[in-house]
């Protein structure tokens, strides 16, 4: 086989729709859009939520609430998971390798489902209350 010789398969590729030239391809004169009308005119159609000239919904429900645009969501990890690890270091890169978060750059933090197996030492990471006495409970230490 050749560079020249590739071709793709038969009928995986159709012809473009060649529409307004001439009575003889059947899509002369009104182009497949049938006779006047707003589908007919260019640029004719609505939007997506276009009700037929009713008050759309979008415009009869009242709005509320706010939106942060600066808002961070956190990782959530739970202390049951952490089994998961190979030693008892518990930091973003750790938890990252170990799968349990997806993202480096973005803030984890330790929720309390779950029981600690072993004495964890907790670095760079936000913790809940629970997951907090868990730990300490458990015998291992936070580092802020």
């Amino acid at each position: 086989m050749k560079l020249n010789e590739l071709a793709p398969a038969p009928g995986s590729r159709k012809a473009k729709k060649r529409v307004g030239r001439g009575i003889g391809s059947g899509l002369g004169k009104t182009s497949g859009k049938g006779h006047k009308g707003h589908k007919a005119r260019t640029g004719g159609g609505t939007n997506p939520g276009f009700e037929g000239g009713q008050m759309p919904i979008y415009r009869r429900l009242p709005k509320r609430g706010f939106t942060n645009p600066f808002r961070e969501e956190s990782q959530a990890v739970n202390i049951g998971q952490l089994k998961k690890l190979a030693g008892a270091d518990v930091t973003p890169e750790t938890l990252h390798a170990a799968g349990l978060i997806g993202k480096l750059d973005a803030p984890a933090k330790l929720l309390g489902t779950g029981d600690a197996d072993r004495a964890y030492s907790v670095r760079g990471i936000a913790l809940s209350a629970s997951a907090r006495t868990k730990i300490e409970a458990a015998g291992g230490k936070i580092e802020d």
